[in-house]
């Protein structure tokens, strides 16, 4: 069932007012270099097509390059999909864009990939809200965390990606939701430590909530907040560029501090369309601290080129 591999392709090219878009991040071992590459499908009455958006996060500049429908395949047995001449997988990626003001070439290939635990209840991050057939978009996560080996020549200039480190998350339904916040980083100073947290208004039988979903992994474990799991968000303040969280669940508290850098602008869905734009970090910083039930230190470090995206009229909420 494609419900337990969220990372396939979950929805078909008939479809009208959808989306699916997955996010392949890209962090050279330096960290002097982080690119994002974003393929997925628009599917409206009026436009159907398939897309690449890519971010220079230390530019702060973005990409949106549109194809043909017909230039985007994709594998129902297994985690790959194609669009134009480029091909996205979790054995890596190889890229093949060439456009008046963007050409890349070369080949990324992962190793070692961290998988989000997934069990009969819980395919994945969602938890039982993967079950729910109406919700407006869903989610899923690829790989926490894995290795990287290769380069891209992008513009004429060479990235190195050798023992960099990759992420892949995506998301599918009819649009994003009205306001969210999204965090992620997984370059720490501890080597294989990974974080994401977002929170966003979700639409619900003619109303709404506020929901969240949130780990933390390291030292091969996985510490989970979520609303389905009875975690509360205690703290949520935004005075640009910082922002502060406090998240607990039974256990454990999280404290977040992150810094918004430089941002470049993105198109999101609304109704399958990609229409809307956003801003969305990759060069922000955070630092994070886990505190048991007693209140002791499990875990504290800081990372850099952490995505960040905040649409601000979730704060109200707050």
């Amino acid at each position: 069932m494609k419900i337990y591999t969220p990372q396939l392709f979950q929805g078909n090219l008939n479809k009208n007012r959808y989306f699916e878009g997955w996010y392949f991040k890209h962090v050279s071992l330096n960290c002097e270099h982080v690119f994002s590459f974003i393929p997925g499908v628009s599917l409206t009455k009026t436009d159907k097509h398939a897309f690449i958006q890519v971010i220079d996060g230390i530019a702060g500049k973005t990409w949106n390059i549109k194809y043909p429908l017909s230039d985007f395949s994709y594998s129902k047995k297994e985690f790959n999909v194609s669009v134009g001449k480029s091909n996205f997988s979790e054995n890596g990626i190889q890229l093949n864009i060439d456009t008046e003001d963007l050409k890349i070439k070369g080949e990324v290939f992962y190793a070692d990939l961290v998988k989000y635990p997934s069990s009969l209840l819980s395919p994945g991050i969602l938890g039982w809200y993967s079950f729910v057939p109406f919700m407006e978009c869903k989610h899923g996560i690829g790989s926490v965390l894995h290795n990287l080996k290769g380069s891209l020549t992008i513009n004429n200039s060479e990235v190195n990606f050798i023992e960099g480190t990759g992420y892949i998350e995506k998301d599918w339904g009819t649009s994003f939701p009205e306001s969210w916040i999204w965090l992620h980083c997984n370059t720490f100073s501890q080597p294989g430590s990974s974080f994401t947290f977002s929170v966003a208004k979700i639409p619900w039988l003619g109303s709404f909530f506020i929901g969240h979903i949130c780990f933390l992994y390291f030292e091969e474990k996985f510490y989970l907040f979520a609303t389905y799991n009875g975690s509360k968000i205690t703290k949520l303040t935004f005075q640009a560029p910082f922002i502060n969280i406090e998240i607990k669940n039974k256990t454990h508290t999280l404290k977040v501090k992150a810094v918004q850098n430089r941002s470049g602008e993105l198109k999101a869905p609304v109704v399958g369309e990609m229409n809307r734009i956003i801003k969305e970090s990759v060069d922000s910083t955070i630092e994070i601290e886990l505190f048991n039930k007693e209140n002791k230190i499990v875990f504290a470090d800081k990372g850099t080129r952490a995505g960040l995206e905040i649409i601000e009229k979730i704060l109200t909420y707050f």
